[in-house]
């Protein structure tokens, strides 16, 4: 993937048969400076389906679901909907004002955890694990401060102090696991079950999300970006472990040990959505250009583009699925994938995002 050719970016083709986010982040985050049209797009996302179905359901104390990061229900932990992280992060993606009042509430009780407010109410799905030990207590907390730090970066406050303080603690954690032994090796095993070595703190989905919100953290720290972005460069090992937290084993659903994408020799990749939400991080870290598997996934994806720039696989009869819980804010933005246009928009959209976060130089049609 040759990032000094010029990408053609089909403009017109999304504002018109892109969602109403699809078409308002089109506007603001594809076009050319001086594109009109967003204060009407704007007010049409918030009075979209996928945006009310969200916000009708946020409690008065700003969450959702009753929990802070289910994504899918579950029995076992009382989880019957999104919560809090993911239905926040989701109204990002759709372009729901900054300013809107769904995120000044959920604000409100974000600041609340990174200010180690010890109020049990802010375990939310944790609270039974948590009362098994003081360091059990702990890991809930830093987990759950680690994704409320990752969503205020993304949700306009990556320069407020607090956001920052959280980051940095963060960053210095996971770079401090990025150059030891462990980074090679982060496993132990107990009572015969492997596990993630109880000293060793990789990377998430969260703390790539914040880094990649905070282009001053990055600055600031380019050495440890740097280091990060070599780790993700490697495919992650399909080696089975658990977390183990007080005395139970926890599947790990967060934690990157490399890149998560599976795809073949040609780039064929399994998860799309999943794909363009990792390489689209990369690229907000300047990282993308040393990323391998992400050159030959993206080199195919955009080979399958017809003459405009949109995305028009052979055969493609459904929109793309992804079965794993880190896409679920980013994908998709277009509500009704049984229709044709819809199905191909948001990878339209990604793929012409991810070139323009690279630095590639863009062309309209």
């Amino acid at each position: 993937m040759d990032l000094s050719l010029p990408y053609r970016v089909p403009l017109s083709w999304l504002l018109k048969h892109g969602s109403e986010s699809v078409q308002l982040r089109s506007v603001r985050e594809l076009a050319p400076p001086g594109q009109p049209g967003a204060e009407a797009l704007e007010a049409a996302v918030v009075e979209s389906k996928p945006v009310h179905e969200i916000t009708k359901r946020q409690a008065d104390n700003g969450s959702w679901g009753g929990n802070l990061l289910g994504i899918a229900a579950s029995v076992r932990d009382g989880i019957k909907e999104p919560g809090t992280i993911a239905q926040y992060r989701r109204l990002l993606q759709l372009a729901y004002p900054k300013t809107g009042r769904a995120f000044k509430l959920a604000d409100r009780l974000l600041f609340r955890l990174l200010s180690r407010d010890d109020d049990p109410v802010l375990l939310f799905e944790f609270h039974k694990l948590a009362r098994e030990s003081p360091a059990t207590e702990e890991w809930v907390r830093e987990r759950n401060r680690e994704a409320a730090t990752a969503a205020l970066a993304e949700g306009g406050h990556p320069e407020d102090p607090r956001v920052r303080g959280a980051a940095h603690k963060i960053a210095s954690a996971v770079s401090a696991f990025l150059r030891s032994p462990l980074a090679d090796k982060p496993w132990a095993r107990t009572g015969g079950s492997t596990i993630l070595h109880p000293e060793a703190h990789p990377p998430t989905w969260y703390s790539l999300a914040m880094l990649a919100a905070m282009p001053s953290l990055q600055r600031e720290r380019a050495g440890f970006t740097e280091r990060l972005g070599q780790y993700l460069s490697i495919h992650a090992p399909k080696k089975t472990y658990s977390i183990q937290v007080g005395k139970k084993l926890i599947k790990p659903s967060d934690i990157l040990l490399g890149d998560p994408t599976e795809a073949d020799a040609r780039g064929h990749v399994d998860d799309i959505p999943l794909a363009l939400h990792f390489y689209e991080q990369l690229a907000r870290l300047g990282m993308l250009a040393g990323s391998p598997l992400g050159a030959k996934v993206l080199t195919r994806l955009e080979g399958e583009r017809d003459e405009l720039g949109v995305w028009h696989p052979k055969k493609l009869t459904a929109g793309p699925k992804s079965s794993h819980r880190a896409a679920y804010h980013t994908y998709p933005l277009c509500g009704n994938t049984k229709l044709p246009d819809c199905r191909v928009a948001d990878v339209t959209f990604r793929l012409a995002l991810i070139a323009k976060l690279a630095g590639r130089p863009l062309e309209y049609s």
